[in-house]
Formats: C-alpha cells, sequence, structure tokens
C-alpha cells in the first residue's frame, strides 16, 4: 500500500535533504548565541563536529527530523552555518562517520531544543489525530503531509516516512469503519434495498437512478423543472430530504458524494456494503439539496425569462402609448401612469402549485381571498409573482396585470387608439375595475385599478 502512494525514489527523497529557499536558509538557518555556544563549548569538539552538529541542529525544527546523511544537506546552508561559526565548509564532508556520533548529536539535539522521539504515548495521538483527519480527508498524500506538519507541531521527531504512511493507510481504513459506524442506524433493510436499487436500471428511463439524479437539466425549461421536481419527488420517496448526517464532517460527506458521483453504477455494486451503503446514501442526501437548488435555478431562470418576454411587450405596449399621432394631437401629460407591473402564470391547479412555490421555494404567499388566483412574494425583496388557474370573468388568462392610476382613461385611449379590448372594462365583485387588451405581438394584459370600497 506504501509503494502505492509513493514510488520508491519518492521515498527516499523523503528521507534526506529537500531543495532550500531562501526564506527558510535565513529562518531555520541562523544561529543565535546560545545556539553557538551549545555548538562550541570551547572544548572537545573539533570543527567537523561543530558543524554537522549545527547542521542536525537547524535541520530539526525545518524537516522536522534529521536525514541520515547530514553531510548532504543544502550547500547554501552549510556555508552559512561555516560562516557563523567561523570554519570551513569543506570539513563537514569528515563529519559522522560514526553512527553513534550521529545519534548522541541528534539526542542532543532534541533535548536542547526540547524535541522527543515517538513512544507509544505520541504514537497513540498520532493516530487519534490521523483519524480525525481521515474522516476530512481522503488523499493520502494530502494526509502523509498534514502528519508531517502535526509532528513538527508537537515537536516529535518524524520517523521513517514508510512507517507514517503505514499509520496513514491505518487511519484511512480505520475512517471508513468509524463512518459505517456512524450512519449504522440508518442502514435498515428497506434503506438498504433502496440504496441498491439506484444501481439497477430502471426500465422506466432506461437508465440507472444513479445516473439519472446525477445527470443535470439541459436547458430552463417548463419540461426542465418538470424532469428535476421529479427527481424531487424520487428523493422524497425515499426520504432523502428528512436524513440527517450531522454525524459526520462537512468534508466527510462533501467527499463520499463526489465519489458517488464519480463512479459507475457497476464500480459501487463491486464494493462492500460497508463501503458503498456510506457513499450513497450521502450521494442521496446531497442531491436532496443539489435538486432543489437546481429547481430554483431554474424556475428563477424561466420566470426571469417570461418576466423578460412580459417586460419587452409591457415596453412596447408603453412606447406605442407614449407615441402620439400628431393627426390627432394627444398630449404626452394625459398619458395613464403605470404604478406596478405583475406577472401572472397560469397553473392547472392553485393548491398543487401552492405546495410547489411555498414548501419547495420558500416563497411567501399572500391570501387574495380568491380560489383562481394567488400571490407569491419572494421574502425581503418584495419581489412577487401572481398563479391563475382560470380567470373568474374574463375569457382568457393574461401574461401579466397592470396597475394604474386610471384604468377608466387607459380603457378610453385603448379603445382610441384601436387596439383589441378582449375584455370589456368592468367593475369586479373583489374591488378591482379592469379590462383585457391585446398588445398587437399578440400578448394579453390586464389593465386593472384597485377601488376602494
Amino acid at each position: 500500500m506504501v509503494t502505492q502512494v509513493f514510488a520508491e525514489e519518492e521515498l527516499e527523497r523523503l528521507r534526506g535533504f529537500p531543495e532550500i529557499g531562501r526564506d527558510e536558509l535565513f529562518r531555520f538557518f541562523t544561529l543565535a548565541p546560545a545556539d553557538v555556544a551549545f555548538v562550541d563549548p570551547g572544548r572537545g569538539r573539533g570543527p567537523a563536529d561543530r558543524l554537522g552538529l549545527s547542521v542536525a541542529l537547524c535541520t530539526l525544527p525545518w524537516l522536522g527530523f534529521v536525514p541520515d546523511d547530514v553531510v548532504a544537506a543544502p550547500p547554501a546552508a552549510v556555508a552559512r552555518l561555516a560562516d557563523q561559526l567561523g570554519v570551513d565548509p569543506g570539513v563537514l564532508r569528515t563529519y559522522g562517520r560514526r553512527a553513534t556520533t550521529r545519534t548522541e548529536h541528534l539526542r542532543l539535539v532534541a533535548q536542547y531544543r526540547g524535541w522527543r522521539l515517538p513512544t507509544s504515548l505520541e504514537f497513540k495521538e498520532f493516530d487519534e489525530f490521523l483519524l480525525a483527519r481521515a474522516l476530512e480527508h481522503d488523499s493520502p498524500t494530502l494526509l502523509f503531509r498534514l502528519a508531517c506538519e502535526y509532528l513538527i507541531s508537537v515537536r516529535v521527531i518524524r520517523p521513517g516516512p514508510v512507517i507514517v504512511l503505514e499509520r496513514v493507510a491505518r487511519a484511512r481504513t480505520e475512517a471508513q469503519r468509524e463512518t459505517y459506524d456512524r450512519l449504522a442506524h440508518e442502514f435498515t433493510e428497506r434503506r438498504c434495498s433502496g440504496l441498491d436499487g439506484l444501481l439497477v436500471v430502471d426500465p422506466e428511463i432506461g437508465m440507472t437512478r444513479l445516473r439519472w439524479l446525477t445527470t443535470g437539466p439541459v436547458e430552463a425549461s417548463p419540461a426542465g423543472v418538470k424532469a428535476e421536481v421529479g427527481k424531487l419527488e424520487f428523493l422524497r420517496g425515499l426520504g432523502a430530504d428528512a436524513l440527517d448526517l450531522s454525524v459526520l464532517p462537512a468534508e466527510r460527506r462533501r467527499f463520499l458524494a463526489t465519489v458517488g458521483r464519480r463512479l459507475t453504477a457497476q464500480a459501487l455494486a463491486r464494493r462492500d456494503p460497508q463501503r458503498r451503503y456510506p457513499i450513497l446514501l450521502t450521494l442521496l442526501a446531497q442531491s436532496a439539496v443539489d435538486v432543489l437548488d437546481e429547481v430554483v435555478g431554474l424556475f428563477d431562470q424561466a420566470v426571469t425569462a417570461r418576466e423578460s418576454k412580459a417586460e419587452r411587450t409591457m415596453v412596447r405596449f408603453a412606447v406605442m402609448v407614449v407615441m402620439y399621432d400628431n393627426s390627432h394631437h394627444h398630449r404626452l401629460e394625459e398619458l395613464m401612469q403605470v404604478i406596478r407591473v405583475t406577472t401572472d402564470l397560469t397553473v392547472p391547479d392553485i393548491e398543487e402549485a401552492r405546495a410547489f412555490y411555498a414548501d419547495y421555494l420558500g416563497l411567501d404567499g399572500e391570501d387574495m381571498g380568491l380560489d383562481w388566483v394567488t400571490r407569491f412574494v419572494v421574502p425581503n425583496s418584495g419581489e412577487h409573482i401572481q398563479l391563475v388557474s382560470r380567470d373568474a370573468t374574463a375569457p382568457e388568462n393574461p401574461l401579466l396585470t397592470v396597475k394604474v392610476d386610471d384604468v377608466d382613461d387607459a380603457y378610453a385611449a385603448a379603445r382610441r387608439r384601436g387596439y383589441e379590448v378582449v375584455y370589456p372594462l368592468t367593475t369586479e365583485p373583489w374591488g378591482i375595475r379592469r379590462f383585457f387588451v391585446r398588445a398587437p405581438d399578440g400578448t394579453v394584459l390586464n389593465i386593472a385599478q384597485h377601488r376602494d370600497p
């Protein structure tokens, strides 16, 4: 497993000195007066030992360990230390010919720096750290780097890279086991059957439900919205909207859901249940969130497109209204004043639509006291739309409602200009005086004015 993470050449590199940058050179290879006194006590230590000891002294906090081949230290670092000690950099070639010298110097450096070799207690704490990180990240190379950074932070001398990688591998395995154990209460027989069903081709859609769920919409159209709503209903049927996976770190949930999207149904089916079910469960929970976001986004795009069309129609209509005919000498100051424009969406069933717009999209409903029309408002912004099933009195539904300051003048102006009146000026029982007019492009507008009782 270790060789699958790093090639032998990379392992060998991890045992030795890397290249050093300018910042690291000055940060780690600058000796304080106390350091010089430690390296050169005044007697009993020759130039090679003083230089070799200073290399170990500066390398430990830099790398978290001291490579066996101290002589291979970066030449720039050796030269800098030699200059501070007043010795020839070349004497390092004769350093550490006896392994006991290097071992004793490492012990002295660790004692001076306040570092320690890992014992069973340090390894226990190290493993706990790795498990916590493995629950957040699954990349062995990232975990190896985090492990090295952790050991430096607690001043524990890093063991060989193979030992670290073995503990990383153990942590990843333990993280998989821990993930399953934390979610075990969710894996009922019914739930597992539903999860496995995601991997089977459904004749109704011609693909697996896994692929269906992870395939996004093609366009923002009514058909696209309907398809995504179908996914929401399917996910709700599996209880995805009620899943609480907070027992897992957010990073772990994202990782598992990503794996679920990346792997094929066949690859997931081949995995053992302890690994397969957590992946599918987190994918299910994340899909409930993602698909809802897609529905909201598609709906917003669809409404925006429809509002844009309505707005263009209204602009054209307004332009035709404000353009007066010189032959009739219409004055601009006699034109109507538009107070508000509202988009009207035709839906087959108000109550069924109410559940979607309120529950799914989170819009605030306004009770208008009528069973064929209702209004939904975006919280905080005040933007709104009206849903109409079948107008109570007019022969067809409008695309938008235009509130004006004087509906009678607007009606007279429309008649004067020869626009087609779809529904005549009428005072409705619910307190609105209105008429419907067809714009030149065929769009029907409801021109209305509220009449106080």
